[in-house]
Parts: structure tokens; C-alpha cells; sequence
């Protein structure tokens, strides 16, 4: 079991698809490619459909998938607004994989998890995880992850939606040789293999938790018997003078998802914008739908709120893994994230890597980002989402 991922820049895809096979062992060995995850700048947009044909030819992949983004992210390197690639290999002695190109058309086909079964030749626990990269102007990503969650019960659902020249209203997906600009393209893997997803929404908790008392839609009327307003009032009056100059801008809202947990932490909540406040009526617009009995617990994102989350995250896994060494990583993070957030490139390929180890990671910068917060999948902004693929033995992961 052996895998292998590049990144390389270059004008000419040739140059860097080149360059990129070169910088991978495995692809020069005799273990078989069972799964390559390709992902391109959108400068080559023109010339895709000879890159992925030529890529599913020099690697040798049995399956090959991915899509266009704004930028691409290899082992502790991210590339924006370049023309680049990024490769990551796989062998996978006894996977299942099953990919399969899926239309907005086909996705409204689909009325029970019968029918999901059908449409995707995948049967019910027939796969440990789906990687999902859809085209966010053709398709109903929500409707998407409804669907599959309703087929593949407990099934984490882990991707994102692609990206390109913000100035065009398109995007491609690569699914072997072929290349879409519409749908989605679903990858379920199964087998000896695990999936440990690790979806960070760059928030940091502020203040206590709470249970909300009102709501009504998107509406939060009341929390612990009280105006909701005066609540998170007295949340921000209550923080360290530095603190709250960090929320002024930058004020979330966490949601419990599991309000059995007997302590919440990181992770625990689904993190959503704080659409609006009303101090006459003491009410908060959320971009969610609380329900009355769900814990709330205030949130911030900035830069430093973004690094420490994604850091603890990342350490709460190395832990909980162990000696279930992963053998490859997806890295979906958002377009808002990157220089635009940190100030400087490279920081959550970097992270992972300085925190996991030599690990054979790629992916690229998202329009959107898919993954589970607690049993339920969503589509988050601002995330980082990661999927580690891990054998079920330990001590089988081998670092590229």
C-alpha cells in the first residue's frame, strides 16, 4: 500500500502535469494506481480535456477524479491564482471504488434511497465515505447531501463545490478521461478502509453555552428566558478589551449538533453567520434554523480564531488515530481562506503537515465546502475539510 502527491506550477499544463508524475515514486513503480485525485488551475481551462486524458494515461489510475479551483494545494504548499496542478496517488489493495458523473436532473430523479442506490451502483454500506467535487451553478449542492445522507445513512459526505475565474460563471469536473462542466462527480470508497474527516470552521468559541428558549425560522428570540440580543450583549461586554475588538467584525453563532454530549468542544458545532441583530425586539437573525432546546454558544473568526481551530482539530485527531497511520489526505479548504485570511500562503497544507507528518496530501480552494459536523453533512464557507483515508489495520499507512 504505498501513495504518492505533488504540486508543481508552470504555464504550459504539459511542463507541469511532467513535472508533477516526476515528483511521485509510485507512479514509476510496479504497485497499481487504483485512485488518482487530480486537481487543475482554471488558467488550462481551455485545454482540459487534453490534460485529464493525458493525466489518466500517465498515471496508469484505474479511477481518476477531481476538478478546477482558483488555486491547488499540495504536501505543505498552496498555489493561488497560478496556473498549477496538484496529483495525489493512490494504491489501494482491496478497495472498493465506484465513481460515478451525476446531473441536477438525475439528483431531482430521485425520491427514495432506492433510488440513490440505483443511480449510483453503490449499495447501502457499500462505502466508508463518498468525495464529492460538484459545480456550484448547475447543481443543488443541499439537495445533493440530502440525498446521499437519506441513501447512505452515517456516511460521511466530504468534498467541495469547485472553482475558477471568479469573472465566469463555470466550472470543470474530471471523472477519468472525461471532463463536465455541470453536475457533480461522486466517489464512494469502501473496503479495508476508513474515512477520519476533520472539518474546521476557522471559529473560536467566546463566553458560555446556552440553550435557546425561542425560536421561529431563522429567528433566535430568546436564549435562557432572555432577549437573545441582551444575551449576546452581555457574552461580548464580559470578554477581554482585546477580545472583544477580535468580535466586533467577526461575531458567529455555533450550534450544538448532538445535545447528548455530556461537554461540547470543538467541532461539536455548526458554525453560521450572524445574519442580523434587533435590539427593540431583542431578537438575532442566524443563518441556520435553531431549534428551541438546542445549545448556542457564541463564535469569532479572524485569522488567529481560523489557525488554533484548525490546530486543535488536528491534534485531537493525531491522538484519537494513534497508530492508524493515514495513508493520504483530501484538503478542501475555502477560497476566503488562504493569503486572503492568513496573510501568508501555505498555511493550512502547511498545518496538516507540521501536525500529522509526512502525509501524501492534496486538494484545492473550494466555492464551498463539504463535511460532516457531528452525523449530519453540510455545506460550510470558510472551512477547511479533510478527508484522512486510513486502512483498517494499523501500522499499513506508508508516507510518501
Amino acid at each position: 500500500m504505498t501513495t504518492g502527491a505533488a504540486v508543481a506550477r508552470h504555464p504550459d499544463w504539459r511542463e507541469a502535469l511532467a513535472d508533477l508524475i516526476g515528483q511521485i515514486p509510485l507512479l514509476a513503480g510496479e504497485d497499481e494506481v487504483h485512485l488518482a485525485l487530480l486537481f487543475a488551475s482554471s488558467e488550462y481551462r481551455e485545454e482540459f480535456p487534453d490534460l485529464v486524458a493525458r493525466a489518466r494515461q500517465l498515471t496508469g489510475a484505474r479511477l481518476l477524479v477531481g476538478c478546477s479551483g482558483q488555486g491547488v494545494i499540495g504536501a505543505g504548499r498552496e498555489i493561488e491564482g497560478e496556473p498549477a496542478l496538484a496529483l495525489l496517488a493512490f494504491s489501494l489493495p482491496g478497495a472498493e471504488l465506484t465513481a460515478v458523473h451525476l446531473t441536477q436532473e438525475e439528483l431531482e430523479s430521485c425520491r427514495t434511497p432506492q433510488d440513490w442506490h440505483r443511480l449510483t451502483g453503490v449499495a447501502p454500506g457499500g462505502t466508508s465515505a463518498w468525495l464529492l467535487f460538484a459545480d456550484p451553478f448547475t447543481l443543488d449542492a443541499e439537495a445533493l447531501l440530502d440525498g446521499l445522507s437519506a441513501g447512505y445513512p452515517g456516511t460521511p459526505l466530504v468534498g467541495g463545490l469547485a472553482s475558477g475565474d471568479p469573472r465566469l460563471r463555470g466550472t470543470h469536473l474530471f471523472l477519468n478521461g472525461e471532463v463536465y462542466d455541470r453536475g457533480v462527480v461522486a466517489l464512494a470508497l469502501g473496503g479495508p478502509y476508513a474515512v477520519r474527516t476533520i472539518v474546521s470552521q476557522g471559529a473560536a468559541p467566546i463566553g458560555e453555552t446556552w440553550t435557546i428558549t425561542g425560536a421561529q425560522g431563522h429567528i433566535i428570540e430568546t436564549i435562557a428566558q432572555r432577549p437573545a440580543y441582551q444575551v449576546l450583549v452581555d457574552t461580548l461586554r464580559a470578554l477581554p478589551p482585546e477580545m472583544q475588538r477580535r468580535a466586533q467584525r467577526n461575531l458567529l453563532v455555533g450550534l450544538a449538533m448532538d445535545e447528548h454530549r455530556g461537554e461540547f468542544r470543538r467541532g461539536d458545532f455548526l458554525i453560521r453567520n450572524l445574519m442580523g441583530v434587533d435590539p427593540e425586539r431583542g431578537t438575532l437573525a442566524v443563518g441556520a434554523l435553531p431549534r428551541v432546546g438546542q445549545t448556542l454558544q457564541f463564535q469569532l473568526r479572524d485569522p488567529d480564531a481560523a489557525d488554533e481551530d484548525l490546530r486543535e482539530l488536528l491534534e485531537r485527531a493525531r491522538k484519537e488515530l494513534g497508530a492508524r497511520q493515514p495513508v493520504g489526505a483530501l484538503l478542501c479548504s475555502c477560497n476566503g481562506r488562504g493569503v486572503g485570511l492568513f496573510g501568508t500562503p501555505d498555511h493550512d497544507a502547511r498545518t496538516l503537515v507540521d501536525l500529522l507528518g509526512p502525509i501524501a496530501v492534496a486538494g484545492f480552494f473550494c466555492n464551498g465546502e463539504i463535511g460532516p459536523v457531528g452525523e449530519q453533512n453540510f455545506l460550510h464557507g470558510f472551512t477547511a475539510s479533510i478527508a484522512l483515508v486510513i486502512p483498517d489495520e494499523p501500522g499499513q499507512g506508508q508516507a510518501p
